[in-house]
């Protein structure tokens, strides 16, 4: 059956190299592991930090849930560290985190102006970074997770990406550790592109869903970091855990005592542990009430930790090692 209605002819466009790009973020940006860091404390970095190590004890899951603006705060050598010293049990981005991880390998540098681009209709329009749907094409047609894929090809071909030691994909795929790319269809730049093959998207982007909700199953005794992700983190995070929760209670079990943590820049008003009422506009932040009240409400416990990723994470992995 045809449609009504046109698409939009993508073969119009035209495409520049990243090497006419203006490049908001260098190399400078990216912490080392000895860098001074914004100062920062909050009491509760201490029990997440206890709660990591005691999972990592029962072999139970510690999962990171990330918006991209974690890559961009520069902390990808402290979350490499912590994956090298077997903290994290899986990785979790949305779509942008991965252009961001892929971009900062291939040139060692990433993030553009809307501002500046959208007026000139060339935003999100570059050659190299649209490399990434071959990626995720052949992730489709490999039946390999769409950030497995990504993160294999980054390790392997150190010539085309000199700045591979940055990527937490390619750190990922390294040390066997899960990182699954959650894609909104149509929310990232690489669907601008002509090599956009939505079919081959869905696929890959669905088997890290399902790759993500392997990694949730250990979660009893467990812990979940939710990272500057308003909506993909407590999204997949909520739908994962209820399908682990269907099959626990086929099989006599229960996924109850295990801890949340959100890190991020929203004042939460008033106690973390109970919802806002509807009228109030914070109740619409789906990390207060998915990850902090509602799936640890039988047993669970949460924690809130509010400032900027390029302050929290090293504060993190520093109350992690004094922990040690």
């Amino acid at each position: 059956m045809k449609s009504k209605y046109e698409l939009f002819d993508r073969s119009r466009l035209e495409i520049k190299p990243l090497a006419e790009r203006v490049h908001d973020l260098q190399l400078s940006n990216w912490l080392g592991l000895e860098d001074e860091t914004p100062e920062f404390h909050d009491a509760s970095l201490t029990s997440v930090a206890q709660r990591i190590h005691a999972a990592r004890q029962k072999g139970a899951a510690c999962i990171l849930m990330m918006g991209a603006h974690v890559i961009r705060a520069g902390v990808n050598r402290h979350i490499i560290d912590l994956m090298e010293r077997g903290f994290l049990t899986h990785l979790a981005f949305n779509g942008a985190g991965a252009i961001h991880d892929f971009e900062l390998s291939r040139i060692g540098a990433t993030t553009e102006s809307v501002a500046r681009y959208i007026q000139t209709g060339e935003f999100g329009l570059w050659s190299e970074t649209g490399e990434l749907n071959e990626l995720i094409a052949e992730a489709a047609e490999l039946r390999l997770g769409l950030g497995e894929n990504i993160g294999r090809r980054i390790e392997e071909e150190a010539d085309k990406f000199p700045h591979r030691e940055l990527s937490l994909l390619a750190a990922a795929y390294r040390l066997s550790i899960p990182a699954t790319v959650h894609v909104g269809i149509g929310s990232d730049i690489l669907h601008e592109h002509p090599n956009c093959r939505g079919e081959a998207v869905g696929a890959a982007s669905y088997r890290d869903f399902l790759i993500f909700a392997k990694s949730m199953e250990p979660l009893e005794g467990g812990v979940v970091l939710s990272y500057g992700s308003a909506i993909m983190g407590p999204e997949i995070y909520l739908k994962a855990l209820a399908m682990n929760r269907n099959v626990a209670r086929q099989q006599g079990r229960t996924i109850r005592k295990f801890t949340t943590a959100v890190f991020d820049l929203v004042p939460i008003e008033g106690d973390i542990h109970h919802e806002l009422p509807k009228t109030d506009a914070g109740y619409y932040f789906r990390p207060h009430k998915t990850l902090l009240v509602r799936t640890v409400a039988d047993g669970g416990e949460s924690f809130y930790v509010c400032g900027h990723h390029r302050a929290t994470m090293p504060a993190l992995r520093r109350e992690i090692l004094a922990a040690e």
